[in-house]
């Protein structure tokens, strides 16, 4: 990536029509090129016996193989992720170490919901814009086919009180006050801490909402696998890498892509609100395990180095609204902002990849976005902001197909717009996201000129 530091009113070096700031304005190259993930697979199936820096360190690994770049010429890794393995928690640090990287290289973690390796990538665009780094690996992982459940809090007391009690006593007493109740366990949920409401609870309430219909949203997903399939056929995912894992086959392609009939869609029961609620297994998207990594940086040193860019990171916002009535609508209110901190309109962008967390969370966010009441009442918007043309939209598959690994999610979307930007001609490409807590964030994306 490379990125123009500006600090006073000064204009940008090319005549794309940009507006003068005094924020710091920042380009970046090819992030196709660059950017590799592993397969993302159903949770429970090939990954199941392994450990989240296992899939991020072969991410890294796929990294360094296919681009030849020296360990030693990265200044820093970032990684994100979501529902942390306690033995890990610096995951970035761990996966760089066992993927062969100095352990002179600093790394570290962040967390952002779904927008966690979105998170990851800014976060490493500030540090080449402050000229800390020149090169720095972001990516993700999620693997939740082995996430940390607790003992209940009070089993959690009564077993740190025995690791301090002195005297057998002491020990006898404690354990005699345990109860069945005490040995039931907590399990994590995709639930708000603020409200206790699970997204999908959330995502159908959204869908009832703005009068997204139960067809609407199976239509929706029998579009994301139908295209998934099609862009996989065609050998259009060329980021994704094989992976041997151990004792088992080599993994090489995603597994959760499987097409399917309206008549077969409608068979399925609501998954959340129950028995009329819309949101089903089948138009949300799946609990999912994966990795990726991107290599970032200074398009001086990517030349110099030999890399020949291919997109330009001409701007990004993060947004955060109310996270009980608009949990899932970050893409609404995150659109118009980039649009506007880059000077553009949703006419100027070529390619559209938004996350698909549920069918119905995308059409909801589409009928906001061309709701001229939604964006004066809401967003204190003159006017809407209006949609993307479905002709542009997630083309190659989304979340809802893919699979959604939570902390690696926002590398695929940014990577998949370099990408099309590539093979469709376009010029422009914007990135949008919503994640828990409310929070949302949103990328223009430029192709390098060829």
């Amino acid at each position: 990536l490379q990125y123009i530091y500006t600090m006073g009113k000064k204009s940008l070096p090319n005549n794309r029509g940009y507006r003068n700031t005094s924020e710091f304005l920042f380009t970046s190259v090819n992030l196709s090129t660059y950017y590799f993930r592993t397969p993302f697979l159903l949770s429970g199936t090939t990954y199941v016996d392994l450990m989240p820096h296992d899939l991020a360190r072969a991410a890294l690994q796929g990294l360094l193989n296919r681009t030849g770049v020296p360990k030693d010429a990265v200044d820093y890794i970032i990684y994100g992720t979501v529902i942390q393995e306690v033995k890990t928690s610096n995951v970035a640090r761990e996966a760089a170490m066992g993927a062969g990287f100095s352990d002179k290289i600093p790394a570290h973690t962040v967390t952002m919901a779904c927008i966690s390796s979105n998170q990851a990538m800014t976060s490493a665009v500030g540090l080449i814009a402050a000229g800390q780094c020149d090169a720095v690996v972001a990516g993700g992982v999620e693997f939740m086919s082995d996430v940390p459940i607790r003992h209940s809090r009070k089993m959690r007391k009564t077993m740190l009180s025995l690791n301090k009690a002195k005297t057998l006593g002491q020990k006898l007493s404690l354990i005699g006050s345990i109860r069945m109740a005490h040995l039931s366990p907590e399990l994590p949920a995709v639930a708000e801490f603020s409200t206790a409401e699970t997204m999908g609870h959330s995502a159908d309430r959204l869908a009832a909402a703005f009068g997204v219909s139960r067809v609407e949203q199976d239509e929706f997903a029998v579009r994301s696998h139908s295209l998934a399939k099609k862009a996989q056929e065609s050998g259009l995912l060329e980021d994704v890498i094989s992976f041997k894992v151990p004792g088992r086959d080599i993994v090489s392609k995603d597994n959760g892509i499987r097409p399917s009939s309206m008549e077969q869609m409608a068979k399925l029961k609501p998954a959340f609100i129950k028995p009329h609620g819309t949101v089903t297994a089948a138009n949300s998207s799946f609990l999912t395990d994966g990795a990726s990594a991107v290599l970032i940086m200074s398009e001086e040193k990517a030349l110099a180095m030999g890399y020949k860019p291919k997109a330009y990171l001409r701007d990004f916002v993060y947004v955060s609204q109310d996270p009980k009535d608009q949990l899932l609508l970050g893409p609404t209110y995150s659109t118009p902002k980039v649009l506007e901190r880059a000077g553009l309109s949703m006419s100027d962008i070529d390619v559209f990849e938004f996350h698909e967390a549920f069918a119905g969370q995308i059409m909801a966010n589409l009928k906001a976005m061309d709701s001229d009441w939604f964006a004066q009442t809401y967003m204190g918007r003159k006017s809407k902001v209006g949609t993307p043309s479905m002709d542009k939209f997630n083309l190659w598959g989304g979340s809802l197909s893919l699979g959604h690994p939570f902390g690696a999610t926002g590398c695929r979307l940014v990577t998949t717009v370099a990408h099309r930007l590539k093979k469709e001609g376009g010029q422009y490409g914007l990135v949008a996201a919503c994640a828990a807590g409310g929070q949302g964030h949103a990328m223009v994306i430029e192709a390098y000129p060829q």
